[in-house]
């Protein structure tokens, strides 16, 4: 009978490390002593019960953010001058793409996107601020804690030589939406909520430790004392 090598022992070991933190990442909380802020900015998690946005102010004073001139060309930026938010959503560019016109993606394209495939950015635009229910979680948050997050956000673009954020197609799945040229690779480790999770984390807001899947994104927030008197 083979004994495995000690190589292979630590291999087999640390996959099975990471295969718990996969499945029980999501009930471990981090940042628990997260509070929001009386005064704070404005941001939600907003989930259509698969997938977690982060929304935010098109524009906001105190830190000087103003995404309209980052997310051009200059016809977007006329076209959105009256809305008040925009939400940030990180996902497989198979899938989004297979999405178009309302399609659910079958299960070939769902087993693709298990694999290392390319990434997009689906920014969608908000007339005035999503309303707090079932999957839309409001905090308020600080100053430092909104530019952290703010440069998360930033990051996960893929810019051009310019320094520009790249459209991948003229249009989204509806007239207010649109798709970005992203950073990283999406699979079946690292997924869209995944991505929400770890933006919130490294802005110092409260969330998983891991979470592939939409429900404890929003399941961790909710335990997050709310500020009295705001929505």
């Amino acid at each position: 009978m083979l004994c495995p090598t000690p190589d292979v022992v630590g291999s087999m070991q640390a996959a099975v490390a990471f295969l718990l933190l996969f499945l029980t990442g999501s009930l471990v909380p981090v940042h628990r002593r997260f509070a929001q802020a009386p005064d704070g900015i404005p941001v939600f998690v907003v989930s259509n019960g698969f997938h977690t946005d982060i929304v935010v102010p098109l524009v906001e004073a105190r830190t000087g953010t103003a995404w309209l001139p980052k997310l051009g060309p200059p016809e977007l930026a006329v076209r959105f001058a009256g809305y008040q938010y925009a939400a940030f959503g990180w996902g497989s560019e198979k899938f989004f793409l297979a999405s178009y016109g309302g399609h659910l993606p079958g299960p070939g394209t769902v087993a693709r996107a298990l694999l290392p495939n390319r990434t997009l950015m689906h920014v969608d635009f908000y007339r005035t601020a999503p309303r707090t229910g079932k999957r839309v979680v409001a905090l308020r948050i600080s100053e430092d804690q909104y530019r952290r997050l703010t440069a998360q956000l930033e990051q996960s673009f893929l810019p051009d030589s310019a320094r520009r954020y790249t459209l991948r197609n003229a249009a989204g799945y509806s007239a207010e939406d649109f798709f970005y040229l992203a950073r990283g690779r999406y699979y079946a480790l690292r997924t869209c909520n995944d991505w929400t999770t770890r933006t919130l984390r490294r802005a110092g807001l409260r969330t998983a430790l891991k979470s592939p899947l939409a429900g404890p994104v929003l399941g961790q927030l909710r335990r997050v004392r709310p500020v009295a008197g705001k929505e």
